[in-house]
């Protein structure tokens, strides 16, 4: 284990070269990827078969030798286990059926973690798999992220239809929240029991959020699952990554406790160079530079290598790897960032 690079990034360590792993690494622009997909069935199917998920997990780690892998499920099998009928169509994305304040009050997490067993064991069955070097991610969804999906049904370009919930219900919108903070706080706890090395909370959709919001929506619910995890599991490792926050991320680690903040490809490296002060920062490529490749992508690579490679960095992707991107462009970048600082 101590030979896991992204775990000493974790715990404050700069490394050089840094390790690199990437968001959605196992995905749609992998031809491995599509074919073991077609043989699930749905998506859904694929996050909850084990053996499957299992091997789309493993497809980017043979392929770029990654510094970590990250569990291959979704964002959304909360609701799903909260029997809201979630589906994922190619093209649309999920949808369920929405919330209103009644189902909120009437939610009830008997059900959340037996539902997820075959995601556990995913986990048990990826460490088993893994290169001993490798680390292992868990994740969820963070619940202002999670909560937008369940109250729309859908996803939206701005999440409208989450914001004006939360003026006219405020008591529902923060009971919903509570509910998803401790599901997910669960959820990870049984994702490190079963061999996660750390987990990364998903707030994909911080950036729409005012700043009283973001204080209550994005910043206290994520406290709380990190509170709530660390007081079971006190050594937990935990990535937050709250795309959009922009300026409100200045002291997100410090009222989060994350150990580490991902930075999506908007934040200004003078600026990310700031968070790194005060600990670990992962980030933050814009995966546009993955599809352009060549110059546009080495410069890319550069700038942030020249940026905060003299502190504790883990490179990642300022978001997920679009089904655009070229393999080889993950080839490239890869040996780009490990023939830095000398290291080949």
């Amino acid at each position: 284990m101590s030979d896991r690079s992204v775990l000493k990034v974790l715990n404050g360590e700069t490394l050089s070269p840094p390790p690199i792993w990437l968001m959605r690494q196992a995905g749609r622009y992998l031809p491995e990827y599509r074919e073991t997909r077609k043989a699930a069935g749905s998506f859904l199917d694929l996050c909850y078969n084990s053996e499957l998920a299992t091997e789309v997990t493993l497809q980017p780690i043979r392929r770029f030798d990654l510094d970590a892998a990250i569990l291959f499920s979704d964002i959304l099998v909360i609701p799903d286990a909260l029997e809201r009928n979630v589906s994922f169509t190619e093209g649309r994305g999920p949808a369920m059926d929405p919330i209103d304040p009644a189902g909120i009050m009437a939610l009830k997490a008997d059900n959340i973690l037996p539902h997820l067993a075959p995601v556990f064991e995913t986990v048990t069955r990826l460490r088993r798999e893994l290169p001993a070097k490798t680390t292992l991610l868990g994740f969820c969804g963070a619940p202002w992220t999670v909560a937008t999906y369940m109250i729309a049904g859908h996803g939206t370009p701005d999440q409208a239809p989450a914001r004006l919930f939360g003026y006219q219900h405020p008591e529902a919108m923060e009971k919903l929240l509570a509910f998803l903070a401790e599901a997910s706080a669960d959820y990870l706890v049984a994702q490190l029991d079963a061999g996660a090395d750390a987990v990364q909370i998903f707030d994909s959709w911080a950036g729409v959020l005012g700043e009283k919001e973001f204080e209550d929506y994005a910043v206290k619910p994520v406290a709380r699952i990190i509170e709530s995890v660390r007081s079971r599991r006190p050594g937990a490792k935990i990535i937050a990554f709250a795309k959009g926050a922009g300026i409100l991320l200045k002291d997100y680690r410090q009222k989060t406790r994350a150990d580490a903040i991902g930075l999506d490809w908007s934040v200004p490296l003078s600026f990310a160079r700031d968070l790194q002060k005060d600990g670990p920062v992962q980030g933050n490529l814009d995966p546009m530079r993955m599809v352009a490749g060549g110059k546009a992508l080495d410069e890319g690579i550069d700038a942030i290598l020249d940026g905060l490679g003299a502190g504790p960095l883990i490179f990642n992707l300022g978001h997920g790897i679009t089904p655009q991107a070229d393999p080889e462009n993950v080839s490239r970048l890869v040996r780009r960032v490990r023939s830095h600082g000398g290291h080949s």
